[in-house]
């Protein structure tokens, strides 16, 4: 798991590397912001999904439920969707070569596109997984493809893997302070750990597309969803995320143009002359309304705003700057990663004046000096400059209500652009207003009937809330370039 706490090695982008670095590894963090308080803990209880068979739970499974539960927004409860899901499972078991085996799926509350499974059997799928398919078969082919990892004891294999990973990282940890020894030795574990499930890939495919077929799906829906999820990625370009809860199925399970013919060929293996159901009506109206991408009431980023309904507060970033919402902190990058910021939530006794807790110790070479007492907004806050080898630090500590919020600018080189970033973004946190509170809804799914004079970019321009609205368009409908839609066909656009 990727993560922007204290000196942890993570696996980010060149272009966001700089900005973990500067903001984590080069600031001695001795308390750092505990963001899960205002985006894990404050979920709502969902019930993950009941299947008619039950997995016998450890209490090492049961704790490492419980942690993809708080990595992933909790469960999404969708009752409709939990059924679907069950009846496909229960037919792929029934086909595959241990019918005995019990598996017990949980839907993840994540717009990630990603799926996995434990060695008990315990599988599960984000609902951003569940939105990007387009029938049921797609989606059979993730769950036998998870289940074939269970029934090969790949997904055995692979928690040992994690627990000598986790291991490395105490042990680096304990070494020392330096990030690069830090993230080196954990980019070898995980490199390591990586190329072992890459090799399992293909195995996997086959033993999932058999279970597929034989359960009369269509075997080639494994094939159609790996190349919709390329796809998806490629929308994603160029905005790699800092987040766990971000990583998508690609990022452990690769899908190489080789592996799509290796399922292609897989599927030919089993194709008869009746072929194999779609489910594709079902599988639409199962998903009409599911949530798609952030769940807003758990803090949700629109262009350069971040806006936290629950809590009722909102910032905007300086211009030029991506905003990415993870499960430890808000962060954000500059074009051409000169500048970044870092928004997060710090523990501050009431009685501790900000301007103390600045000098307090938790970051290295603080400018006492430069230390004062401010009011923005009507909010007590206070300002300090910190200096690093090769970044300036601006840092704002501002108290709302109980909480105390922290600010964190990081600058190659100061400069009046970088200050006035700063002071422009400080200044625009505020409360929402009642208003912006309740007009904060989630994006949703709609499932639509193509009518006559309907084209891409028309149904497109019906779309909120996404960037490249029709690129969107065409990957949620499994559409490519030149494929155009049809009347009465049903299709899927995203609405507020």
């Amino acid at each position: 798991m990727t993560g922007f706490v204290g000196r942890r090695g993570t696996r980010l982008s060149r272009r966001l590397l700089a900005a973990a670095v500067l903001l984590c590894a080069s600031l001695t963090l001795a308390a750092c912001g505990d963001v899960s308080r205002f985006q894990v803990a404050a979920h709502s209880p969902a019930n993950p999904a009941k299947p008619a068979r039950t997995v016998a739970q450890t209490p090492a499974a049961e704790r490492e439920h419980e942690r993809i539960l708080a990595s992933y927004g909790g469960a999404y409860d969708d009752p409709h969707l939990e059924a679907l899901i069950n009846k496909t499972v229960e037919r792929l078991v029934a086909a595959s070569e241990r019918p005995d085996l019990t598996y017990k799926v949980t839907i993840l509350n994540s717009g990630a596109v990603n799926a996995f499974a434990l060695p008990t059997g315990q599988l599960y799928v984000t609902r951003g997984l569940i939105a990007l398919a387009n029938d049921t078969s797609e989606l059979s082919s993730v769950l036998s493809h998870e289940m074939a990892h269970v029934l090969a004891k790949h997904a055995a294999i692979r928690e040992d893997q994690a627990r000598q990973a986790a291991l490395v990282t105490r042990v680096v940890t304990d070494m020392g302070t330096d990030p690069d020894l830090t993230a080196l030795a954990l980019a070898k574990s995980k490199l390591t750990m990586a190329s072992f499930s890459r090799a399992q890939e293909f195995e996997a495919d086959g033993i999932g597309v058999g279970i597929s077929a034989r359960a009369h799906f269509d075997p080639y829906g494994a094939a159609r969803f790996l190349t919709a999820m390329e796809r998806n990625a490629s929308l994603k370009a160029g905005k790699a995320s800092l987040d766990p809860r971000s990583q998508d199925f690609l990022s452990s399970h690769p899908a190489t143009p080789e592996r799509v013919q290796n399922a292609q060929a897989n599927a030919r293996q089993y194709t008869s002359p009746e072929g194999g159901e779609r489910d594709r009506e079902a599988y639409l109206a199962a998903i009409d309304n599911i949530v798609y991408g952030e769940d807003p009431s758990e803090g949700f980023v629109r262009g350069r705003r971040f806006l936290h309904p629950k809590l009722g507060f909102t910032f905007q970033a300086p211009e030029a700057f991506t905003l990415d919402n993870t499960a430890q902190a808000v962060i954000g990058v500059r074009e051409g990663g000169s500048q970044a910021m870092r928004f997060d939530v710090v523990r501050v006794p009431a009685e501790q004046k900000l301007s103390e807790y600045l000098n307090s110790g938790w970051m290295e070479n603080v400018d006492r000096a430069s230390t004062e007492e401010l009011t923005i907004n009507g909010f007590p806050a206070a300002s300090a400059i910190a200096h690093g080898d090769q970044w300036q630090f601006r840092v704002y500590a501002l108290r709302f209500g109980s909480d105390v919020y922290r600010f964190i600018f990081a600058t190659r080189q100061k400069t009046t652009e970088s200050e006035r970033n700063a002071r422009e973004t400080i200044s625009s946190f505020r409360r929402l207003t009642l208003e912006e509170i309740q007009a904060a809804r989630p994006l949703r799914i709609k499932v639509i009937t193509v009518q006559p004079g309907d084209t891409v970019e028309s149904l497109s321009h019906r779309m909120a809330g996404v960037d490249r609205p029709a690129d969107r368009f065409r990957v949620l409908n499994g559409l490519d370039a030149r494929a155009q839609v049809k009347v009465r066909e049903r299709v899927k656009i995203v609405v507020d």
